[in-house]
């Protein structure tokens, strides 16, 4: 196994990281920019109302893109061991 290969892995791993967790990280951020938003203008301080309207905005988020999170680790997943079974022939 060469530098490049473990790089290529490594780099790959990182890439389906971002690119499964950017959607459910960015509904949060949204909601969250919104009930500051709204915590600005009617001078609310309360921290607890930020919680709950994220973790609704999280978990609705998962339940959408649950199969196209699947699909996404499956196909990585399967790219893993087709590289994994390469180098070991080679």
């Amino acid at each position: 196994m060469t530098d490049l290969e473990v790089t290529v892995m490594l780099r790959e791993a990182l890439m389906t990281v971002l690119v499964v967790s950017a959607p459910i990280l960015g509904s949060g951020m949204l909601v969250g920019l919104i009930i500051a938003i709204f915590q600005t203008t009617t001078s609310i301080q309360e921290q607890t109302l930020t919680f709950v309207p994220k973790m609704i905005a999280i978990f609705a988020t998962i339940i959408l893109l649950s199969s196209w999170i699947i699909r996404t680790m499956v196909n990585y997943t399967k790219n893993l061991f087709l590289m994994i079974e390469k180098i070991g022939m080679g």
